[in-house]
This record gives C-alpha cells, structure tokens and sequence, in this order.
C-alpha cells in the first residue's frame, strides 16, 4: 500500500465534473483506490463518484490518497499530477 498526502487544487474543489474524472483516473487502475479526508475522520472510495460528492472536497483542503494492488504506485502517480501537489 502507498499514500500520499495532496492538496486539492481546483478552486472549486471535487464538484461533479472534477469528482467524475477522480472517478475515472481511478477506475484505470486494479488496485484499490481511497482517500482520507477531514484529517483522516472520514474515507471514501474514490471509484464511486458518489463517495467523491459526498464527501464535500473543497480547493485548497488536503486529502490522503491511499492505493493498494498490483499497479498502485502508478495509480498514486496519476492522481497527484492531475488533482495536487504533494506534501
């Protein structure tokens, strides 16, 4: 398992069209996709777009990535250059 903590940086957060392409860049991968958000109070599938919504990411907040599986370090990789910056 790999994680990485990123910073979500669309202005406008994980709204329906960024939450469906987190969706997708997620559903490229076999491994498990995850992330924790609200300083790891809460988690959310991130290859259902409607655990994405539901958890009201806004731009500027930070989230953990978490990938597990075959292709994970790929599926991490993807997900930081298109949704943040690492930290």
């Amino acid at each position: 398992m790999v994680s990485r903590k990123i910073v979500i940086s669309d202005p406008a957060g994980l709204h329906l069209r960024p939450a469906k392409k987190f969706c997708e860049i997620a559903m490229r991968y076999a491994c498990s996709v995850a992330f924790d958000y609200h300083d790891g109070c809460a988690c959310a599938n991130a290859k259902s777009v409607l655990s994405v919504l539901a958890a009201g990411i806004r731009g500027g907040e930070e989230i953990t990535v978490r990938c597990d599986g075959e292709d994970e370090e790929e599926a991490l990789a993807a997900f930081v250059s298109e949704f943040g910056t690492k930290r």
